[in-house]
């Protein structure tokens, strides 16, 4: 059914993402697929990581570790944005076809007031990305 799954990750809230990274994997050993982590950083220190190739480490090191953790094949895919924070969505639904993922998992968080009013970023992803999305909260 799925030969490339890509899970959005956001390294600075790992404790937050281990459903999705979990539902991925039991996809992913299911269909025989492998799973592409894309993260997201901009080009000035953050809270993961100094700069962009400091985050590609990070990133390569947190994929290596998953596919162990959820024994499927899985590699990164680091977007440098200008302003991740603004451009997170657009530059996931951009990654899709880039990457010839055929399904995205990501991990949602519980909406509050700010949803309401702007849109969640896996909100953007699903209403936007040419392929199946599995928002997991």
């Amino acid at each position: 059914m799925f030969s490339r799954i890509m899970v959005p990750v956001d390294l600075a809230h790992r404790e937050r993402l281990r459903r999705a990274l979990d539902t991925a994997g039991k996809l992913a050993r299911a269909d025989g697929a492998e799973i592409v982590f894309v993260g997201v950083t901009g080009t000035t220190p953050g809270a993961v990581a100094r700069g962009p190739d400091a985050y590609r480490e990070t990133l390569n090191a947190f994929a290596a570790e998953e596919s162990g953790t959820l024994g499927v094949p899985a590699s990164a895919d680091a977007v440098i944005a200008n302003d991740p924070a603004v451009d997170l969505g657009a530059a996931l639904v951009q990654e899709i076809p880039r990457l010839g993922a055929d399904a995205v998992v990501m991990a949602s968080h519980l909406p509050g007031l700010a949803e309401h009013v702007f849109a969640s970023n896996a909100g953007y992803v699903a209403s936007h990305a040419p392929v199946s999305v599995f928002v997991v909260r």
